[in-house]
């Protein structure tokens, strides 16, 4: 289990960072971020209606909680360690909330989904070469 937080750790670090460099500083507004995680988890696992505001709720609360993170992080209020292990606390809690939302195929193509994301990263896992 702990490995799982980790790697859903590093996946959403690594989108985050991702999707800042490619579209520049406007993508770092959660509610943006939120909506198209949501966007891409409806396509993948067949959201309902229902499931799609749920997701949504529950990937803009956590977006925020993470963008205060990385936030605090680039005016020096924290080390890398420390951040990773509450960024873990952060998704194991986020993930203990999708399950309750999502059907048990859906979430085992919600787990698959993510391992996907994290092998075409490659070796790491960081997305860097």
């Amino acid at each position: 289990m702990k490995k799982l937080g980790l790697v859903l750790l590093a996946l959403f670090a690594f989108t985050v960072v991702t999707v800042a460099q490619n579209r520049g500083q406007r993508d770092f507004d959660p509610k943006e971020r939120a909506k198209r995680q949501t966007e891409e988890l409806t396509k993948e696992l067949d959201l309902n209606k229902d499931q799609q505001k749920k997701v949504l709720e529950l990937n803009e609360k956590y977006s925020e909680k993470m963008s205060a993170m990385f936030e605090d992080m680039r005016s020096g209020g924290g080390d890398r360690e420390a951040m990773r292990e509450k960024m873990g606390k952060l998704r194991d809690e986020q993930n203990k909330e999708m399950k309750k939302i999502l059907t048990e195929d859906q979430y085992k193509k919600y787990e698959k989904y993510l391992e996907e994301r994290r092998s075409r990263r490659g070796p790491g896992g960081s997305g860097r070469q």
